[in-house]
């Protein structure tokens, strides 16, 4: 089986350790609660993260969104899978990220952000598939919101706004 890549192509000749993670999208209302990671590079992301040596998948997602958002998650079900190289400065390491993003149902909020650096954000539809900072995140997204008729109902919500 063949996962899509995004973003950059691997440079030839360096070594990449390849880094399995979980990431979730988020769906309340006409937004998505994202994370804004304020460094090394501002930018919005869905949350999620690596996934520890022994630790499972979805125990991995529960933990890194409160981490990087406060709030307890549930309904997950997997969205799709990708992959793509990039280095991660904050590890000093060049990585193949293989990226699984799930669709959960945000439950409650229990603390702010315990995890440095990050805020918990809500995106409105339409803003999310251009903020989202990579393009696996953004492509993902635009996928779930397609199927699911949100892009044209976030549209129609934010124009009877006052």
């Amino acid at each position: 089986m063949t996962i899509r890549r995004y973003g950059d192509a691997p440079k030839p000749g360096q070594t990449y350790r390849r880094r399995p993670g979980v990431y979730a999208i988020l769906p309340l209302g006409d937004c998505i609660l994202a994370t804004h990671q304020a460094a090394p590079t501002p930018e919005f992301q869905l949350p999620g993260g690596g996934i520890d040596p022994g630790e499972h998948p979805i125990a991995a997602l529960h933990r890194e969104v409160f981490e990087e958002t406060g709030w307890h998650i549930g309904g997950l079900r997997r969205l799709g899978a990708f992959r793509r190289f990039t280095y991660m400065p904050e590890y000093d390491l060049w990585a193949e990220k293989l990226c699984t993003v799930f669709v959960a149902r945000p439950i409650r909020q229990i603390a702010e952000p315990p995890e440095p650096g990050h805020t918990a954000v809500w995106l409105p539809f339409n803003a999310a598939r251009t903020l989202l900072g990579n393009p696996g995140d953004r492509a993902l997204f635009a996928a779930y919101a397609g199927c699911q008729g949100l892009l044209a109902r976030s549209t129609f919500v934010q124009k009877q706004r006052p």
